[in-house]
């Protein structure tokens, strides 16, 4: 199985010196529910070519620091292409953003909210209880047509979906090595995060206990099923 990641977050060497991309992070996740898959990383927002739809079996959306909302030169080609990889039947796994542009492109909603949430948060996934990592102020505040809610929480009723096409995607960060943030956040000082909420998300990056395979044998399940039914 060949998967492609798209990397639509920018990475910032003043503050991620000698650490992997946010794409990379993506890819050895996914590797924990697809060991024998082979992982391509797409620097989309370095200015990468998106891939040929045909070229892959399926492919993974990162989180970015950008909004469904922003005006980006790759945003517009970006959105074109999750049309023709739908039309192509190409399975899709979105995450934070990812599920934020999947399910506004697909007829539904994302927007900001409130204040960001950034940290360590539980969520109803499936009727069970998880924690997972966090860091984002937009939400999906619409579902899409065709797409069923497959996690909660009360800050946030749209976590998870899964669509009646083969696409699924979750708003928390499965990806994230825990002392990667922390070290970033701590890096960062309060130019990235307000000063109120950084100590407090290192604090909760650093005790917790969220696992490093979250939601990994779903993402399989996922891939496997709709790779195996594609023509």
């Amino acid at each position: 199985m060949k998967i492609a990641v798209l990397d639509l977050c920018i990475w910032l060497p003043e503050y991620q010196d000698g650490q992997p991309k946010f794409g990379d992070l993506l890819a050895t996740w996914a590797a924990r529910g697809l060991p024998d898959a082979a992982f391509s990383v797409v620097d989309v927002v370095e200015g990468e070519a998106l891939p040929a739809v045909d070229a892959f079996d399926g492919f993974i959306l990162s989180g970015s620091d950008k909004g469904v909302y922003d005006d980006t030169p790759w945003m517009g080609p970006l959105r074109d292409w999750l049309i023709s990889a739908k039309e192509a039947g190409k399975p899709l796994f979105g995450v934070c953003f990812g599920h934020q542009l999947m399910a506004d492109v697909f007829g539904g909603k994302a927007e900001k909210v409130s204040a960001p949430e950034v940290g360590v948060r539980r969520f109803q996934i499936d009727g069970q209880d998880v924690s997972g990592y966090v860091w984002h102020q937009d939400q999906v505040t619409k579902v899409p047509p065709g797409a069923s809610v497959i996690g909660s929480a009360d800050y946030c009723p749209v976590a998870a979906l899964s669509y009646d096409f083969p696409a699924m995607s979750v708003q928390f960060h499965p990806e994230y090595p825990p002392e990667y943030v922390s070290d970033f956040l701590r890096r960062s000082g309060s130019e990235v995060l307000p000063p109120d909420l950084t100590g407090p998300a290192i604090k909760q990056f650093e005790d917790s206990d969220v696992e490093a395979d979250l939601f990994a044998a779903q993402m399989a399940a996922f891939f496997n099923e709709s790779v195996n039914a594609s023509p």
